[in-house]
């Protein structure tokens, strides 16, 4: 476990081009150590906000494309090619500008696809999929991400883990369908915190004062049950971006140590 870092942006505007560059960095890192990296990519506002400005970062070609492996920490259970969709957000918000492999991009899958309607199937398999890329010896059967980036729900909900519900409890499984979420869509496809945990950094991106409560909440030693985010953290880093109206709560004793 690592303790969290926090970086406090003076806005959302200036708190996505940062991480997108310091995305950039992480990835052409890895990539020159290890030969290839992988990502573990967020929808909602913040994730999209990161990979539009990464998009039109002039520094995005310094990712070699073909040797990144893309993962998603959830996904809506809808058809294929809805505008919901996680996926179909990120690929207009990036990827159909930079032409990744596409079988390096691990969609999870859709409500029409094989598993048609079987959110508990359709997350095995994704399950499978990660096991299948993960490297021997460890004790997730999930590939040791580089960079695993979750937004931060007003609730403190992370990926589609949110308070109280089953999927935030899992320990074993790896992925899990989601019920009855309390926002729509109900029925979704979610990472478990295991398979967070799992990775070299987790990133967490909250911006805007609907997200100062949770964010305070989550740093003030709550509990992951109540709190998912609290119990996101990286096994060599964990680092929480925000900007300033969603660091306006946090508490006293951390936020002189958060700034950028």
């Amino acid at each position: 476990m690592s303790a969290p870092q926090l970086v406090v942006h003076r806005d959302k505007e200036l708190m996505a081009e940062a991480t997108a560059a310091r995305l950039i960095t992480a990835v052409v890192d890895a990539q020159a150590a290890r030969g290839t990296a992988s990502v573990v990519l967020t929808g909602g506002r913040n994730g999209n906000g990161l990979l539009a400005a990464l998009a039109a970062s002039p520094a995005r070609d310094a990712i070699d494309w073909s040797r990144l492996d893309l993962w998603w920490g959830d996904e809506r259970f809808l058809p294929e090619g809805d505008p919901e969709r996680n996926v179909t957000q990120a690929r207009e918000a990036l990827l159909d500008a930079v032409a990744p492999d596409p079988s390096r991009v691990h969609a999870m899958p859709a409500s029409d696809g094989p598993h048609a309607g079987d959110a508990d199937a359709a997350a095995a398999a994704y399950a499978a999929e990660l096991a299948a890329a993960a490297g021997p010896g460890g004790d997730v059967p999930v590939p040791a991400f580089d960079v695993l980036m979750l937004g931060v729900g007003p609730d403190t909900h992370v990926a589609s883990l949110f308070p109280e519900l089953p999927a935030v409890r899992e320990t074993e499984r790896t992925v899990v369908g989601v019920h009855g979420a309390p926002k729509p869509p109900p029925t979704r496809i979610s990472l478990t915190l295991p398979a967070i945990r799992a990775a070299r950094e987790v990133w967490l991106l909250a911006a805007g004062e609907d997200k100062a409560e949770a964010a305070g909440i989550a740093l003030s030693g709550a509990g992951e049950v109540q709190a998912p985010a609290a119990g996101a953290y990286g096994r060599d880093r964990t680092l929480w971006l925000l900007d300033g109206a969603a660091a306006s709560r946090l508490p006293r004793e951390l936020y002189p140590r958060a700034s950028a």
